[in-house]
């Protein structure tokens, strides 16, 4: 196989499936999308916890230019999600332009040449453009807790589920109750024999509206244009709606007033709700969508100690508050390594400065996709693109219009290079930032990992759906500067 590449993406989850397919739409094959996993899939390829699903409607959360009528559910289910993504991939036929098994260790550009230079642990390769397709939600958070090192049972992350540990008849202790806890804690709560929650801080819980989606449905979503137009269409207006209160948090009330009657109506005991209350608005961190999370702590062998883990000795997991559980495995339900990604230590300028040293804690860059100093190099899902309530695949495809202009561009002007211009990068973040004060990510009440280390949110898009769409799925040929192959700046 040639070592020389137009286009070589990194990853093959969502955002790598989404780039080949439109490179291969545009007429582009001479692309490598290199994946470290034996399969496409990505974070769908490697959470498979019990009770993982979408909490985005399936409908929404997948590929324009590949809809998929036959959804059993209006959220579905990791499984189904994994094969929809293989589905897509093998209809754009990415797998003879995938080498699995693959882990970048670093892509370094190279000014001379003016191609980027990416080394692997199966060689080296080199391309003239780079798309970054790894995504935030690739990397597992595992807490420096003191002592967990040494406990003496089971640990795992939610997002490496050992599932040749069997759970059943198990004290378990599960840190962490965000997104994926919330799906994984009622699926095993009935199996073990004690179940030991620690939660350093309550989230609010909304219902889901979720059900089978009945044969007859799934006939007029395929044969019907016009009806999977109309449903798809009403859900993305109710996400937009929802959307509408992040940016104005006083319209936050009714949804805080909903969770609060949804918690009230699921979980009777005082003290226990008393636990399970936020003390922030509704919104300034992730919002989590659940029929069964509640009732699955209302078990009597379910103690929720609302307390961050101080220490663990010996199989014994220490609270903050004092309080101690005896417990045989240690599930970790602590996220990802959103803003201070594996990806960023790897990606260098041409003098040899990566991502993280530009970024210096604080993630940027312009329209989330392009950063100045790394010419010809595009990120998909990248800072400040971040929604709270519409589906990860309107942020990719907008991302992949600008790429293919980007690309389209330099094919037709021979540049060979483009970068944006530091100055449009620099304003373009100050409006980010003077946008995002007002919405309930920063001015709700709470720390989320919307923020970074240095306490700026790198994560969030300030702004609706739609006009992400439309400003980030537009290239601009002003917003960059260009060289030619002679290296003439036009």
């Amino acid at each position: 196989m040639s070592t020389h590449f137009e286009v070589i993406v990194i990853g093959a989850g969502i955002s790598g499936v989404g780039a080949g397919a439109r490179l291969r739409g545009a007429g582009i094959r001479d692309f490598l999308i290199i994946e470290a996993a034996d399969d496409f899939g990505g974070t769908w390829r490697a959470n498979t916890y019990p009770g993982c699903q979408c909490d985005v409607p399936s409908r929404l959360y997948s590929y324009s230019f590949a809809p998929n009528p036959d959804w059993t559910r209006v959220y579905a289910h990791q499984p189904e999600i994994l094969l929809y993504v293989r589905r897509v991939a093998d209809t754009y036929r990415l797998r003879e332009h995938t080498r699995f098994g693959v882990r970048m260790t670093e892509a370094r550009w190279q000014p001379g040449p003016a191609r980027w230079l990416v080394r692997s642990d199966a060689g080296e390769f080199t391309a003239r453009f780079l798309i970054a397709g790894a995504g935030p939600w690739n990397e597992p958070l595992v807490p420096d807790v003191p002592g967990l090192d040494g406990f003496p049972g089971e640990v795992f992350h939610s997002a490496r589920w050992n599932h040749d540990y069997d759970l059943r008849g198990k004290r378990v202790a599960v840190l962490g109750t965000g997104a994926s806890a919330v799906q994984f804690v009622p699926a095993i709560a009935p199996d073990v024999a004690r179940l030991h929650l620690f939660q350093r801080t309550a989230q609010w819980v909304l219902p889901k509206l979720d059900h089978r989606i009945p044969k007859a449905e799934r006939w007029a979503m395929r044969h019907l244009p016009g009806v999977r137009a109309a449903v798809t269409g009403l859900e993305y207006r109710a996400m937009e709606t929802l959307g509408r209160g992040f940016r104005r948090p006083e319209l936050m009330r009714g949804v805080q007033a909903l969770a609060r009657a949804h918690l009230r109506a699921t979980v009777r005991d005082a003290e226990l709700r008393r636990k399970l209350t936020p003390d922030y608005t509704i919104g300034c961190k992730r919002i989590l969508f659940s029929n069964h999370y509640y009732p699955a702590l209302n078990r009597p062998k379910v103690a929720v100690h609302a307390t961050a883990v101080d220490a663990v000795e010996g199989n014994t997991v220490r609270g903050a508050d004092g309080s101690a559980a005896e417990v045989d495995a240690v599930i970790l339900g602590t996220g990802f390594r959103i803003l201070d990604t594996p990806l960023a230590g790897l990606v260098r300028d041409g003098d040899g400065r990566s991502l993280a040293d530009h970024w210096q804690g604080s993630p940027e860059a312009y329209l989330g996709t392009v950063v100045t100093g790394f010419p010809n190099a595009f990120m998909l899902l990248g800072p400040g693109l971040g929604t709270g309530h519409s589906s990860a695949f309107a942020i990719l495809e907008a991302q992949l219009e600008l790429v293919l202009g980007a690309v389209k561009t330099a094919r037709e002007g021979k540049w060979a290079a483009l970068e944006v211009r530091a100055d449009v990068q620099a304003a373009y973040n100050a409006r980010l930032q003077t946008a995002l004060a007002g919405t309930v990510y920063n001015s709700g009440g709470c720390r989320s990992y919307y923020l970074d280390t240095n306490g700026r949110n790198s994560f969030s898009w300030p702004w609706s759906t739609g006009r992400l769409r439309t400003e980030v799925g537009r290239f601009e040929a002003k917003d960059f500067t260009a060289s030619s192959s002679e290296g003439l700046r036009r």
